[in-house]
């Protein structure tokens, strides 16, 4: 019997693990609810349904394989070894199967859960599956991890060039077996089950994934460079939750990008290859997951960086996660992260630079804010998103390009659509003052807007002042850790 552990893999097509599994005998999938650690890992409410959501659709295309989907609780990670090991003595299992995950956290458990296994002469075989490069295979001539994104997506591009991932053929039904799927629960304690309006914005399963990467990949990639700035457009492939759970694949997502363009990596339609660089952007986080612990850590990438005098201002913080901050495309990006566990990624480096540069406020407090939210909140691509937003990060914004708010509104939601449609109280301005409404003086019917909780300009020059007294990298060493 073999087992496949389904973790942030959650599909039937393309996925390694399982079709390893299957290739070797008679497959049984488990999956383990572990409440605690997910509260350890902030993970949002929003994130634990949609998890279940896709479970649920999971067991339904795994029933047709008859290859049943047990749930067995370890609420922590510790646990995980003894849950998995019972189950593999109940069932005599011979082997189990995983697709790799990073994060310490992560490696830990698997490590541990490995050694539990093969002291009863259980094999483990891991595979790489959520990424298009094993971690430590993309290094710098001196055999280090790439701190420069950049370079990493050249040596990438290389190897694409070489050799294209190629697609996993999912697995052809086997044998009915005399064991029953277990119902996945409809809610988790501890974690609220989201609104219907939430839930319907992101339908579970596999073929909505595959829905939104086909039409994206035939309709909107050729837009994609011009249009994805634009929160009132529907510029982005509004994948990212789907990655995050592993319901659709990178492999799956490059090879319909490079299909829409004419099997082309670096030429052709500029939207294609704006796509794939944002994927090799996820790429990226996860390998300085690994090479540098430390960010799993909540540690600054750059350890220099570790002694800005973040300020303690709770009042403002509130206001910032409370959207009522009085700078409207803040406010509005805050509203849509809170009603739909989702934000238009321009939208999160723009509230981002505010929290930590305007307010100085250390970005550890959004980071944490934005994965109890997220409904695709993952530890790569958030650390690596917050941290180059603070400029505490790998190719972080240098600390002294720091957003203006209004500016970005100005350009980026210049007819204020995306603002109004976020902040109905202030549709009766006009397309200027909506950017601004304290430069309208109050008198345009928005008095239930609150007035701005910082001046922009002299809060600018405070975080300059606060990265300047920073002692420099070299004094303050490297270090993996």
């Amino acid at each position: 019997m073999q087992l496949i552990w389904l973790r942030s893999d959650l599909r039937q097509h393309d996925n390694t693990a399982l079709t390893a599994a299957a290739e070797r005998g008679s497959t049984v999938a488990v999956y383990l609810l572990s409440p605690e650690q997910w509260q350890e890992h902030d993970d949002a409410p929003c994130k634990v349904d949609f998890w279940l959501r896709n479970l649920r659709e999971l067991s339904k295309t795994l029933g047709e394989l008859n290859i049943p989907l047990l749930i067995r609780s370890a609420p922590h990670w510790d646990q995980a070894p003894a849950v998995l090991l019972e189950l593999c003595r109940d069932l005599q299992v011979e082997a189990v199967h995983v697709n790799e995950e990073y994060g310490v956290h992560e490696s830990r458990r698997d490590a541990a859960v490995a050694r539990a296994l093969q002291a009863e002469g259980i094999a483990f075989h891991s595979y790489l599956d959520q990424l298009l490069f094993k971690p430590g295979s993309v290094l710098t001539k001196t055999g280090t991890y790439f701190q420069v994104f950049s370079q990493f997506r050249k040596i990438c591009y290389e190897r694409l060039h070489r050799s294209m991932p190629s697609l996993i053929k999912a697995p052809s039904a086997q044998a009915p077996l005399k064991i029953a799927s277990d119902p996945v629960p409809d809610s988790i304690e501890g974690f609220p089950t989201p609104g219907q309006a939430l839930r319907n914005l992101w339908p579970a399963g596999e073929t909505e994934a595959q829905r939104r990467l086909d039409t994206f990949a035939d309709v909107q990639i050729d837009y994609y460079k011009s249009e994805r700035d634009f929160p009132a457009k529907p510029g982005t492939s509004q994948l990212s939750a789907y990655l995050a759970a592993g319901v659709i694949s990178p492999r799956q997502c490059l090879h319909a990008a490079l299909q829409s363009n004419q099997g082309e990596f670096e030429s052709g339609k500029v939207g294609a290859v704006t796509w794939i660089n944002e994927l090799l952007w996820r790429e990226f986080y996860k390998h300085i997951l690994v090479g540098y612990p430390r960010v799993s850590r909540h540690r600054a990438f750059r350890p220099e960086t570790e002694a800005l005098a973040w300020r303690d201002a709770p009042q403002e913080l509130a206001a910032w996660q409370e959207a009522r901050t009085g700078l409207p495309i803040i406010d509005a990006a805050m509203r849509q992260l809170l009603e739909t566990g989702w934000m238009h990624n321009r939208l999160r480096m723009v509230v981002a630079m505010f929290l930590t540069k305007n307010l100085l406020i250390d970005w550890r407090e959004g980071e944490r804010f934005f994965m109890r939210h997220l409904i695709d909140g993952d530890l790569a691509a958030n650390n690596g998103g917050w941290q180059w937003s603070a400029s505490t990060g790998t190719d972080a914004a240098p600390y002294f390009r720091i957003f203006n708010p209004i500016s970005q509104s100005e350009k980026f939601d210049s007819e204020g659509l995306f603002i109004k449609h976020w902040l109905p109280e202030l549709a009766g301005l006009n397309k200027k003052e909506v950017h601004n409404p304290a430069s309208a003086g109050g008198l345009f019917g928005v008095a239930d807007y609150p007035p701005p909780i910082v001046n922009l300009s002299t809060s600018r020059e405070r975080a300059l002042t606060a990265f300047k007294n920073l002692p420099s990298r070299a004094s303050v060493g490297e270090g993996h850790e």
